[in-house]
């Protein structure tokens, strides 16, 4: 496809790299001079320095033969205009990134129906619902679904007293037999690998497992785990993501919210019912004292400022606060989160991108998600009649290396494939891999 990306900050840099990646012809607007060299340098992608808002500089890039047109700026009316515009050079498809709720509103005189635009995402939406879901599991570093929550994709740090370390996996396999799982891929020492029976589990590693959802607890278990009894959650930063946060929560757990503006502070007071909001700096230790973080099941930091995330987590872990999570957007540091001890951390540039690449995917593509920290990508795809997938019992295929077959759904049954299991048409299978094997899958299943 011919797709028009406007705005090359952390969402429309990594969306291009990917999409490069998988042979889409890719042209970037951006107007700041500082992205623009950023990109230039490194992207394969064509790249305009100008404003989506221009219909001069659209026509630049090519915007009448354009197949998909992404607006993904700072600016939610640059990410509008351009792409309510790019309907009028009759642009298929069209996404835009808001950080104004209000385009949310059925009643609004511009949302996504009315400006006729295919898909609006709201980052700290997504944010907030990945966050209460990581709560929820607090066992997992990270929790994603597939096919409606039957199938679970699931993130754990093994302590130096997991039973499970430095025993084969294909010996892991046949010890938990009684639990249908498959380890798709193992984090270590920052970097990434897709694992075969041969390899086994060392402490610190971030594992990736795929197992049906009603044996998630039985999973958690076995690597040493258990989830926390969460009743008492403080949060840091009252900005949208934590205010959706403590709204979904607060009317099942005790709710303790930390906002140091008094604008903010007078706002979430007046919206929410149940959650106490305490006004002040969350990064003054004393202040946590104060307000009793050592009696907390749970701190969610959630402030515009990945620095202050990280410190207050740290303070959290420090008082022994069962579950952490951070929201950290540069993706500089996602490879030290998991070494420092914090349980679990969201990005919204991430999230976005996970979404946005979903709605392109569509067909063969089912879902697709990106972790923090971590170079794979879980997929969840439906092969087409007469597919390559189809054809062979898997041992008899040339599968790609840098991936793994993690589950198979057929019908209402989920199991996990060996190599007899001859995928069929229509099955939804969901798996991990690297990028570069991302674009060979997706022959396979079309």
């Amino acid at each position: 496809m011919y797709i028009i990306i406007i705005g090359a900050g952390d969402i429309g840099y990594n969306l291009a790299k990917i999409l490069s990646y998988e042979r889409h012809d890719i042209v970037i607007v951006e107007k700041n001079i500082e992205n623009f060299q950023h990109s230039s340098e490194g992207l394969d992608a064509q790249v305009i320095l100008g404003s989506g808002s221009s219909y001069k500089t659209l026509l630049k890039a090519g915007i009448r033969t354009a197949d998909m047109l992404i607006a993904v700026s700072n600016s939610d009316e640059v990410n509008m205009l351009s792409a309510i515009m790019a309907k009028q050079y009759d642009v298929k498809h069209t996404i835009a990134r808001v950080s104004n709720p209000e385009f949310l509103d059925d009643e609004s005189p511009i949302n996504q129906e009315k400006a006729n635009i295919d898909l609006l995402i709201h980052p700290e939406s997504v944010a907030a619902q990945t966050a209460v879901h990581l709560l929820k599991q607090s066992a997992a570093t990270d929790f994603i679904e597939f096919e409606d929550g039957k199938i679970i994709l699931i993130g754990i740090q093994l302590d130096e007293s997991s039973p499970i370390l430095n025993q084969k996996l294909s010996v892991l396999a046949k010890k938990f037999e009684h639990i249908p799982f498959r380890t798709v891929a193992i984090q270590r020492n920052e970097k990434t690998k897709i694992p075969d029976g041969e390899d086994f589990f060392k402490a610190n590693d971030r594992i990736f497992v795929i197992v049906p959802k009603e044996f998630v607890q039985d999973l958690i278990k076995e690597t040493g785990k258990k989830n926390v009894d969460i009743e008492n959650i403080m949060i840091l930063g009252g900005g949208q993501t934590g205010y959706l946060i403590a709204k979904e929560l607060e009317a099942d757990f005790n709710i303790k919210i930390i906002e140091s503006k008094v604008d903010k502070s007078t706002i979430l007071a007046e919206n929410l019912k149940k959650s106490l909001v305490i006004k002040g700096d969350g990064r003054d230790i004393n202040l946590l004292a104060l307000e009793g973080i050592i009696d907390m099941d749970a701190f969610i930091a959630v402030t515009g400022d990945d620095e202050t995330n990280i410190v207050t987590s740290l303070m959290a872990k420090h008082l022994e606060v069962p579950k952490i999570i951070a929201l950290i957007n540069k993706t500089s540091y996602a490879p030290i989160i998991p070494t420092i001890g914090i349980n679990a951390h969201i990005s919204k540039q991430l999230l976005t991108v996970n979404a946005i690449l979903k709605f392109i995917r569509r067909g063969s593509v089912v879902s697709i998600a990106s972790i923090p920290g971590i170079a794979a990508e879980a997929l969840e795809l439906i092969p087409n009649p007469g597919s390559k997938i189809t054809k062979k019992p898997l041992k008899d295929l040339k599968f790609p290396k840098e991936a793994l077959l993690g589950a198979v759904m057929r019908d209402s049954d989920v199991f996990i494939p060996i190599g007899s299991t001859q995928i069929k048409a229509g099955d939804k299978v969901v798996l991990f891999a690297l990028p570069s094997s991302i674009h060979d899958l997706e022959k396979m299943f079309n």
